[in-house]
């Protein structure tokens, strides 16, 4: 028996009748604090090169990943197990491999990137730069994916820049000067997190807005 169908086992045990109670009860939402924890651990261990480290929390993940599955296998209308998921993300590495599974060709980085993105507009049927976009996760996180999305859809806006970062400047420095940034913020008693989210909020409703407009003139052209 392989070590994953154990585990199967292992987690099924747990969540069936006689097993663990608080396994039992748990549910997608309860869990996702842990899946979070679980995920900034293993940043960690990687930011520490901690071999040892890392294959614990890597498990840690996948049991996550398990434990999700075997609830959902308890859906009462639309159950699943950790058998499609693995299926589901096989099918979606071939689909959007083309260049390694099938005729395409991308010889660099930005050429897989790219047909990724393609692949995922062909998928997912976006129209938007918002599609797809969680937009709850920190503000940080939420405006490197929002401009990235900006960038890749080809729209002709950019926010104001009162702080010009130099074609020069290193991913160290970047850091130096952000935490430069907050620790004035803190200093002046003001929320850094909570203003770049303002901030991305009024972004959001530029992207909207540009949408709209394109939208409008797409349909006064024809």
């Amino acid at each position: 028996m392989s070590e994953l169908n154990r585990l199967r086992e292992v987690m099924d045990r747990l969540r069936s009748p006689g097993g663990c109670p608080w396994d039992a009860e748990q549910t997608h939402a309860s869990l996702l604090k842990y899946l979070l924890e679980e995920s900034y651990e293993f940043v960690e261990a990687v930011e520490l090169a901690d071999r040892e480290a890392m294959r614990e929390e890597l498990g840690d993940l996948l049991l996550q990943v398990y434990f999700h599955a075997r609830v959902a296998e308890d859906d009462p209308t639309d159950p699943f197990d950790v058998e499609e998921v693995a299926g589901a993300v096989a099918d979606k590495l071939i689909r959007r491999h083309p260049h390694v599974f099938g005729d395409a060709v991308a010889d660099t980085s930005e050429d897989v990137m790219k047909t990724w993105e393609a692949q995922k507009v062909a998928e997912k049927g976006r129209t938007s730069a918002l599609d797809g976009v969680p937009l709850a996760q920190p503000a940080l996180m939420l405006a490197n994916k929002l401009t990235y999305r900006v960038d890749k859809f080809g729209y002709g806006f950019s926010v104001e820049q009162p702080v010009k970062i130099e074609e020069s400047t290193t991913e160290e420095e970047l850091g130096t000067i952000l935490l430069g940034i907050i620790e004035q913020a803190q200093n002046q008693g003001l929320d850094a997190e909570a203003a770049l989210r303002g901030a991305v909020s009024k972004y959001i409703r530029m992207i909207e807005e540009y949408e709209r407009n394109e939208k409008e003139n797409a349909r006064g052209a024809h």
